[in-house]
């Protein structure tokens, strides 16, 4: 008679194939192949402080009193899915900056392109903020930022930063989330990223604007500051940033394979969650923000619905009572919890 249970042969066999190596495990949201530390990354800065995991799957950066830590893709791609998974630092944060970013800036330095993540410190107790932005060909004085809260505590588990790029369409997701779409369009002309860039990853001292506007600073009290990245990966064609070459064959197979994958293209499912996350949680759009730009930039597409929820500084409107309300409470808890504390 057989004794086992269905679920128990399941299990056996599942282990038997994870044992001959048979079994490709995948992210539960995308389906990634990731890359070591050693075949795709090498150190930016703070080598000491950079702590590589024994199967060089994972790495830590640190930031202590002494110096940040970071670190870079080892070569530069012409568009491409850049990803991983990150666990950013616990307790009182503020003034820190995590980031996780794409650039070309170290050899354009005057028409750099960017795409990034900044996740912006944090004072216990309180939402995590971070923000999303894009420049291109150096267009620092028509940034493009938004800056959101996040829906869940970063620093308990990690999720999945990760950043799409082709020639025509930008998708910054968390987990399977999209939380923002640029689509491309002639108007911008070069203001749309088009040159070759790598992936970077950093933690630094921000004091002076990461929290609260620079009134809450880094406390080294509580360094090191440990940012955690794992799963890390890197899809698209390596390029010569000088010369901008890259063989056609790839470029043209690549940016077909992107289209093709599961995170290229936004479901109906999606593009409601994406609603509901930017509705919910965003509080700053260029793209609302009237005193910046009096006619939004070409690739805003301006919703009506929550145009009106929207000052003209770009910032979400509130009860000026409940506001005050809210702030009288903010600022008691900040003397209660960190007053004492040296540094803030």
């Amino acid at each position: 008679m057989d004794t086992f249970h269905p679920l128990s042969k399941t299990i056996i066999f599942l282990s038997l194939l994870l044992s001959l190596n048979l079994l490709c495990i995948v992210d539960a949201t995308f389906r990634v192949d990731t890359v070591t530390f050693n075949k795709g990354f090498s150190y930016l800065f703070g080598e000491g402080n950079i702590i590589r995991s024994a199967d060089d799957n994972s790495v830590q950066l640190h930031l202590n009193q002494y110096t940040g830590s970071g670190f870079k893709s080892s070569d530069f791609y012409d568009h491409g899915f850049f990803s991983a998974k990150i666990k950013l630092p616990s307790e009182y944060t503020a003034g820190i900056v995590v980031a996780f970013y794409m650039t070309n800036g170290d050899v354009f330095r005057k028409s750099h392109d960017e795409l990034d993540f900044e996740f912006l410190g944090n004072i216990r107790g309180k939402r995590w903020r971070f923000q999303t932005n894009m420049y291109g060909n150096g267009s620092t004085n028509r940034g493009r930022e938004e800056r959101y809260y996040l829906w869940f505590d970063p620093s308990k588990e990690f999720h999945r930063y990760s950043i799409l790029w082709t020639t025509n369409i930008i998708i910054f997701y968390i987990d399977d989330v999209p939380i923002r779409e640029i689509v491309r369009n002639d108007a911008m002309g070069a203001d749309f990223p088009s040159k070759p860039m790598g992936l970077y990853a950093t933690i630094w001292d921000a004091s002076d604007w990461a929290t609260s506007g620079g009134k809450y600073k880094v406390n080294y009290k509580y360094a090191p500051f440990v940012a955690e990245f794992t799963d890390l990966a890197l899809h698209g064609c390596a390029a010569d940033l000088l010369q901008e070459v890259v063989t056609s064959d790839c470029a043209a197979q690549e940016d077909g394979q992107l289209m093709s994958d599961d995170y290229a293209s936004i479901t109906s499912k999606q593009r409601n969650e994406m609603k509901r996350f930017r509705g919910k949680y965003m509080y700053y759009s260029y793209c609302y923000d009237t005193l910046r730009y009096p006619v939004p930039p070409p690739e805003c597409d301006v919703d009506p619905a929550m145009r009106q929820w929207f000052k003209d500084s770009g910032r979400p409107k509130f009860d000026e009572k409940r506001r005050r309300r809210s702030k009288k409470r903010g600022e008691v808890m900040d003397a209660r919890n960190y007053g004492k504390q040296e540094g803030v």
